[in-house]
């Protein structure tokens, strides 16, 4: 090969690094909702205070998943923080870690779409959870509208497993 090419072809490879900025701005990212976690849990704790234990349980209910939809948010930042670097930019030399996620060891980009598609569908049930404790106080095309967008995501999840299962067996039919 001619060295014109192979310059390219390495400077195309190289070029996966430019990703490497968008992960540090997800990581800021991380910060500022664990800063928000913080803000939340704050204030649930001088509503507590400030009632003198009387706050209701629908109140505390819908603080409590305000918190778990930030903490899903964070875990699904995790994943694509860590995930997309392994898979698209470089590997992490974690081989041995004691804190070395499990599902790391075998992420791909399937793996990964599908674990994606999981965690939004996570965050999307803490959604309307939190809407149908509330219902009374939203207006129904709004609660119709999260519910059908609640169901594109799970047709969409269903259906990219699908096509991953699909390829992994065309995969393993080439193989034998």
């Amino acid at each position: 090969m001619s060295k014109g090419p192979q310059q390219l072809e390495r400077f195309i490879f190289w070029s996966r690094w430019l990703q490497a900025p968008l992960y540090l701005g997800l990581i800021v990212a991380q910060g500022i909702y664990v800063w928000l976690f913080m803000a939340e849990l704050g204030h649930l704790l001088m509503s507590v205070i400030d009632s003198g234990g009387r706050i209701s349980e629908t109140e505390t209910m819908l603080v409590v998943l305000g918190l778990i939809d930030v903490v899903m948010i964070a875990n699904l930042l995790i994943m694509v923080i860590i995930g997309g670097y392994e898979t698209f930019v470089s590997r992490l030399d974690l081989d041995g870690h004691p804190d070395q996620p499990e599902w790391l060891s075998h992420v791909n980009a399937g793996v990964l779409k599908i674990k994606l598609s999981t965690a939004i569908i996570g965050i999307s049930s803490i959604h309307l959870l939190k809407t149908f404790i509330n219902a009374a106080n939203i207006a129904e095309h709004t609660i119709m509208w999260q519910v059908i967008i609640h169901v594109v995501f799970l047709v969409s999840a269903l259906a990219m497993a699908m096509v991953d299962k699909m390829m992994n067996q065309t995969v393993l039919l080439s193989k034998h």
